[in-house]
């Protein structure tokens, strides 16, 4: 079915007869005389001046193009049948640390020692491309919270822009509290549609910048109906080379804050997760992914296609054919001129 977005644009149809009515005739512009010594050229010439059937069929053509350009203006568009999309209830917002911390190469991938971010994003990324049917955002944090992608079916997009962040992005710093926030207000705003709410938050600190409470923003979540999912990421021992010789065992996630996260997670309805490497990593995130997402009616959906290049390709294509007519009678004007001289 072809119809047009903008049917008002027919309403111009009429614009270049207006114009011909009330814009003043332009002044016949006098030509010059010839100055030839017999009427020989003349009887030579006489029946070759183009035709009045010619000048209609420009002013015709130069219509035809005028209804081109304003069928393109109408923006046509072929509405095709009604498809059915299974849309999920659940509205799935990431929010991954990108502190100075997650430096710390205390993770293994694929036989190699990798920082914790790397280690994220490898799991994560297959975690979203499972998740067909949801709508998923990415928050990306450190010292300050952004909104990287908003909840979107487009899968792809999630998972290539969080492959593309870097540690210390948002900053050095970890603000827990405003990366809830955001979510809150994302949703508060109307981006989730009624849907059940999840935020899954991966970090490897303490709340140690912004300038909401984790435990207040996790309070603005129950109320919103948003649960939420904490990851604390960071192995409990490494092994490092001591300043006296040998090799010593640390904690290098000493900082993980793991009693706030879980409080977080119960107050909204959620659970606390520990992942100390990437198998643990991926095995939550299995966990996750068997969450199962409340289903909708089908959504009814009409893919549409616009046309407008067509109508106004062939527009153009008419104004090239008058240029080139108009400059084939120029040269043939020339020409006959020319004969005339010589017939003299």
């Amino acid at each position: 079915m072809i119809s047009f977005a903008w049917p008002w644009a027919f309403l111009l149809l009429p614009l270049p007869l207006f114009a011909r009515w009330l814009l003043p005739e332009a002044t016949a512009i006098q030509e010059a005389g010839l100055r030839v010594p017999s009427f020989a050229g003349f009887r030579m010439l006489a029946g070759r001046r183009p035709s009045e059937q010619l000048i209609n069929w420009r002013v015709w053509l130069a219509a035809a193009a005028w209804i081109l350009l304003v069928v393109a203006a109408a923006r046509p568009e072929r509405v095709g049948d009604e498809l059915d999309v299974p849309v999920s209830g659940r509205n799935l917002m990431l929010a991954v640390d990108l502190s100075g911390s997650m430096d710390q190469k205390d993770f293994e991938l694929a036989n190699r020692r990798v920082d914790r971010l790397t280690a994220t994003k490898a799991v994560a990324s297959d975690f979203i491309s499972r998740r067909e049917g949801d709508r998923i955002g990415l928050i990306l944090f450190g010292e300050r919270a952004y909104l990287q992608v908003p909840l979107t079916l487009d899968r792809e997009t999630v998972r290539i822009l969080l492959l593309e962040a870097f540690i210390g992005l948002a900053g050095e710093k970890t603000a827990i509290g405003d990366a809830i926030t955001l979510a809150v207000k994302r949703i508060h705003e109307g981006e989730g549609d009624g849907g059940e709410q999840v935020l899954v938050l991966l970090t490897d600190g303490a709340n140690t910048a912004g300038e909401v409470e984790p435990l207040k923003a996790a309070d603005l979540a129950r109320q919103v109906g948003l649960r939420i999912y904490t990851i604390g990421i960071g192995a409990d021992q490494l092994e490092v080379a001591s300043v006296i010789g040998g090799r010593r065992r640390i904690n290098p996630s000493a900082d993980l804050d793991e009693e706030t996260l879980t409080e977080i997670a119960e107050l909204t309805g959620g659970r606390y997760f520990r992942a100390t490497d990437t198998a643990t990593l991926q095995e939550i995130y299995d966990l996750v992914d068997e969450l199962e997402p409340v289903e909708e009616p089908e959504a009814g959906f009409r893919p549409v296609k616009s046309l407008y290049y067509w109508p106004l390709g062939g527009a153009f294509a008419l104004s090239a054919v008058m240029a080139l007519v108009s400059l084939l009678l120029g040269l043939r004007l020339r020409y006959r001129v020319k004969e005339l001289r010589h017939a003299g």
